[in-house]
């Protein structure tokens, strides 16, 4: 059986069992119970009730966190030559195309998100097998297949996501850190708790959002009262 570690002990003690917190009470009790030495990420999970193989209760989206992710994310923007200044002024770190086509077909995918032109598209197709499985695959449904480079290279640096159900009915996303402080978390929940309501599917019957818990890396799960979150 494992070892409880001190700290770890401490922060369960500060946890009460089956009850659900407030999303303010969350907020600010998930940076209590985190003793890790790094900024930790502060991520919420949201369990529904859709069924995720039928297309018709797919839940995916995007939303812009009003107070960004505290993550530094970066972007390769593959774009001709006539918007590769657009894309390096809106603040992309990698920019180019056939280069990075080619490094990327050598195994180098040391990005988080990855945006093009419809032009630009087919000649990712090859590369699918690569960028699918590492969510970095470009999308016109998440705003990185986009002729507007250089608005989605700043909206995904200022805090936008894209998140998609999981097999299990889960969504889990990052929310900020734990240096941020409670009421921003706040905020970043509710806009991406309320964004995921508003997209609940006309075929999914009964109770839609069946739990949230919300976490640090490394530490327990505080499960919230629905009911606190949604506008």
């Amino acid at each position: 059986m494992a070892r409880i570690t001190k700290n770890k002990k401490l922060a369960l003690e500060k946890l009460e069992k089956g009850k659900l917190y407030t999303l303010d009470e969350a907020s600010a009790l998930v940076k209590e119970i985190t003793s890790t030495k790094f900024d930790a990420s502060v991520d919420v999970d949201i369990r529904l009730g859709v069924d995720p193989r039928k297309a018709n209760q797919m839940v995916r989206g995007v939303v812009t966190l009003p107070n960004g992710t505290g993550k530094e994310v970066r972007v390769l923007a593959l774009v001709t030559p006539d918007k590769e200044q657009e894309a390096k002024d809106a603040g992309a770190d990698f920019v180019g195309l056939d280069e990075y086509l080619e490094k990327i077909k050598g195994g180098w995918t040391d990005v988080d998100v990855i945006i093009t032109m419809p032009p630009v598209m087919g000649k990712l197709g090859p590369l699918g097998r690569i960028l699918g499985p590492r969510g970095l695959m470009p999308n016109p449904k998440s705003g990185t297949v986009t002729m507007e480079i250089g608005k989605a290279v700043k909206e995904i640096k200022q805090g936008k996501i894209d998140f998609k159900v999981d097999k299990y009915g889960i969504i889990h996303s990052s929310v900020g850190k734990v240096s941020f402080e409670p009421s921003k978390l706040v905020e970043n929940a509710k806009e991406f708790i309320n964004t995921i309501v508003k997209l609940k599917p006309a075929a999914a019957k009964g109770t839609y959002v069946k739990s949230i818990y919300l976490s640090s890396t490394m530490s327990a799960g505080i499960q919230i009262d629905p009911k606190s979150v949604q506008d």
